[in-house]
């Protein structure tokens, strides 16, 4: 059986397109049929995302998105049902049209550091990420934006590596970032008829999958959560 992950050191390929919900409860029942839910999802099947994104004072990184840069990185911490328990600083490149990703663990006080602007302890960091981190924050000055929530319904295929995503429920902290505040104040960004289709698989999407999707447009399209978030600041 082949290893199933999301992070493929040759790259994946991503497509995303905005969806209607007819459309999603239509493809969601197909996929149920040939792929496996994902084991992190709670009773419903699905979980809570959140996402704290970086960017600076000229939004480079939004701006690089929007124009459809084929090499460009962001960053975000990433933490999930607004625990606290497993944080993670997370990279993701575009380079040409493959996805590549980085991941590693950091503490709430170190992401409450970055906050502050006390960064100093991370240029000799022992972790690459962080280091990495640290160049983009000193010398383009990217410093946390925005706090992203969203439900994520996940299925995986493991041929082909596949894994599709509903993503719904987008909502925005605008630029507030206390991201370890379980009641802060957030506000819908993506209309609520609407759901984020997300495929991503390595080398190639089997045939079952690609006569199921047939269904629905997946023509590739930059559909950006984190663009959605800067709509109103």
């Amino acid at each position: 059986m082949p290893i199933m992950t999301s992070f493929n050191p040759n790259g994946r390929k991503e497509i995303k397109q905005a969806i209607s919900y007819a459309q999603y409860a239509m493809l969601k029942m197909k996929l149920q049929h040939v792929m496996q839910r994902d084991q992190h999802a709670g009773p419903n099947g699905k979980y809570l995302i959140r996402s704290m994104y970086f960017d600076n004072f000229a939004n480079k990184v939004l701006n690089e998105k929007k124009e459809g840069y084929i090499h460009r990185d962001k960053y975000r911490v990433r933490i999930y049902e607004k625990s606290a328990d497993m944080i993670h600083l997370e990279r993701k490149s575009k380079r040409n049209n493959l996805t590549y990703k980085s991941k590693c663990r950091i503490a709430q006080q170190e992401y409450e550091q970055m906050c502050s602007g006390d960064i100093a302890w991370m240029e000799q960091d022992e972790r690459v990420l962080i280091r990495e981190l640290y160049q983009e924050m000193k010398y383009n000055q990217v410093k946390p934006v925005t706090v992203v929530d969203y439900e994520r319904e996940a299925y995986t295929y493991p041929f082909g590596n596949v894994r599709v995503t509903f993503d719904s429920k987008v909502q925005s902290s605008l630029r507030n970032t206390a991201m370890f505040n379980k009641d802060l104040p957030m506000v819908d960004v993506l209309e609520p008829n609407l759901v984020i289709l997300e495929v991503k698989y390595d080398e190639y999407l089997p045939d079952v999958l690609k006569y199921l999707l047939q269904s629905v447009d997946t023509r590739a399209e930059a559909y950006s959560k984190y663009q959605l978030s800067r709509m109103y600041g």
